[in-house]
């Protein structure tokens, strides 16, 4: 008697449960990676990391910490004779854009020169190369330190206005992110671009119907009668509302503060050969003037 109610048991539960052909389907394959981003947000070389790496939740984001095989070696051997690829997305980018002068001047607070080299270093305005630092709260150096980040310029094209990328690490971006707004006097903007929010499969389920027809497969239309056509979707960064653009702007000073999380990815090449694979990989665009 146990072990009948315990196959009905059995056969309830993997009634709710689609067979393999279903799931491999790519409409429903698409879903499913729409969904499981719902909590932690996937960089876009997750899929390959997943295979390869345990997997850990931390920041927001979902990220490969171990190899699933004893890989060292090969790792060792591509740092010291190849080249090895990191996936450094999950640090958190904001975008400073104003005038040079100001720009400086107000950075100037909340950094120092007994540190080391800071903004204003014309090897980093050049845009040549990247800096780092450490960051503390306006006026308070050598105290209230906020922490380390990584920095580049946009090369001069003969105007004032100029353009900086910090990088910050997402545990850290929410404390800088709320000085940067202090000492630039900035404040949200009255227009705020508010994306399409992301569909979950449930959702999704709801507002497509199923079109059944005697002899032929199913076909997922959506309410107008139009064939869906499934898209893989990455949801914003872990560290802000995905469904909204964040962009803050003064109006004192007219500098802007623009969150390009997930939005200018970021790999750190390591090796002998990673030149070479650069140039391999990227090609000059051609500069139109009109």
């Amino acid at each position: 008697k146990k072990q009948a109610e315990k196959a009905v048991h059995q056969k309830k539960e993997q009634s709710k449960t689609k067979c393999r052909k279903a799931r491999r389907r790519h409409i429903n394959l698409v879903a499913e990676f729409n969904r499981r981003q719902r909590k932690n947000i996937w960089l876009e070389t997750h899929i390959w990391h997943a295979k390869r790496f345990h997997m850990v939740k931390k920041w927001g984001y979902c990220l490969g910490n171990s190899p699933t095989e004893k890989s060292y070696r090969a790792c060792y051997r591509a740092m010291t004779k190849h080249c090895l690829l990191q996936d450094l997305s999950y640090y958190c980018c904001l975008e400073l854009a104003g005038k040079e002068n100001e720009l400086l001047k107000q950075l100037g607070r909340i950094c120092s020169i007994d540190t080391g080299l800071t903004f204003q270093e014309a090897c980093y305005l050049s845009g040549r190369f990247e800096g780092s630092l450490n960051l503390y709260r306006a006026d308070r150096y050598p105290e209230d330190m906020l922490g380390p980040v990584t920095f580049i310029w946009r090369p001069r094209d003969g105007s004032e206005h100029r353009q900086l990328w910090i990088w910050v690490h997402p545990a850290l971006k929410q404390d800088i992110l709320r000085e940067l707004k202090a000492i630039f006097q900035c404040s949200e903007p009255e227009e705020i671009c508010i994306t399409e929010p992301v569909t979950t499969s449930v959702q999704e389920e709801k507002q497509m119907d199923v079109v059944m027809s005697p002899g032929k497969k199913r076909k997922k239309e959506d309410k107008e009668g139009e064939k869906v056509v499934p898209v893989k979707k990455i949801i914003g960064d872990g560290t802000r509302d995905p469904f909204q653009s964040y962009s803050l702007i003064s109006q004192t000073t007219g500098i802007a503060i623009s969150d390009r999380s997930m939005e200018i990815l970021r790999y750190r090449l390591i090796g002998p050969l990673s030149h070479s694979v650069l140039t391999e990989t990227l090609k000059a665009a051609s500069v139109q003037t009109v």
